[in-house]
């Protein structure tokens, strides 16, 4: 296939779970790569791995380059790698893109790309979905906010690692449909939790019921790919979303609801058995195991 970005230069900031597969891919891409992560010993071994440069700060790495991406945990996060003589606005030349994949406030978004509009830099806030194995099958969903051209410029990398992108409105527009996103996975995960603690209540076998459900009407992502995991109850250890990262975002959803005079009533109602499950001290499994709190309801567990 035909890369028209041939060897753009781009800084990646933030090696997480879903940051070190993504900047993989754009070294796969043919993409010249500076990588910083707050663990350096991280950096260094994804620069050993993917013929990269692992940098001591976020200036360094965004020196010179035509894209920066940050994929980090929340705003203080994003705010840290970007601001400050150490941050990347400090160094990234006019007319570069910093592309922000962080699931932060819509608020932060419009802070961020006034901070790089005075600098000549373009932005795009661009949350992601599609958990840990669209970051590493490069199948990612992107949803983005910002202008047409900076949008245009960034897309030549973030190709690299994802299958749909939508540039849905103006800097903001990616982390209010994150929200819609997580909203909507909330409401998936809610009704997953429910159904089976209730059919378990019943004495049904829930793989039976799995099997009879899963494709009809009922059906979705989170009943074909966690079910079984929910009615076993066997919930690896740092598998999927973790409920502290779904908690993150839905008090985003509740924050900016608020703002704006949105009821979100089913977010708040999961945002509280997020809450009870991370006092079960249930932080690190994966968001659907809010089905305990449902079976502790039903004299379950």
């Amino acid at each position: 296939m035909w890369h028209h970005a041939a060897m753009t230069t781009a800084a990646f900031i933030g090696l997480g779970n879903m940051g070190y597969p993504m900047a993989g891919h754009l070294v796969s891409a043919g993409h010249e790569v500076r990588v910083f992560n707050r663990t350096h010993a991280k950096a260094e071994r994804w620069a050993g791995e993917h013929a990269g440069t692992a940098c001591e700060t976020p200036a360094e790495a965004a020196s010179g380059a035509q894209f920066v991406a940050v994929c980090v945990g929340g705003d203080d996060d994003v705010r840290a790698v970007c601001y400050g003589d150490d941050g990347a606005l400090a160094t990234m030349p006019e007319g570069s893109v910093l592309v922000d994949h962080t699931t932060a406030s819509a608020e932060l978004a419009r802070e961020l790309g006034a901070a790089c509009a005075e600098r000549g830099i373009g932005f795009v806030d661009a949350p992601i979905s599609g958990g840990q194995a669209g970051a590493e099958n490069g199948t990612l969903s992107v949803m983005c906010g910002g202008d047409q051209g900076h949008f245009d410029s960034a897309m030549a990398c973030i190709d690299a690692y994802s299958s749909a992108v939508t540039l849905v409105g103006p800097v903001g527009s990616g982390q209010l449909t994150k929200m819609c996103n997580q909203i909507l996975c909330a409401g998936a995960i809610q009704g997953a939790a429910e159904a089976i603690a209730f059919g378990q209540k019943a004495g049904l076998d829930m793989e039976l019921v799995l099997q009879a459900v899963t494709k009809g009407a009922a059906g979705s992502w989170y009943l074909s790919n966690r079910g079984e995991m929910m009615a076993s109850n066997d919930f690896p250890d740092d598998f999927g979303f973790a409920v502290d990262w779904m908690a993150k975002d839905l008090g985003l959803v509740q924050q900016e609801g608020s703002a704006m005079g949105a009821n979100t009533p089913l977010t708040a109602m999961v945002h509280d058995y997020l809450g009870q499950t991370q006092q079960a001290g249930d932080n690190r499994l994966d968001a659907t195991s809010i089905v305990r709190r449902y079976r502790e309801q039903n004299g379950l567990e």
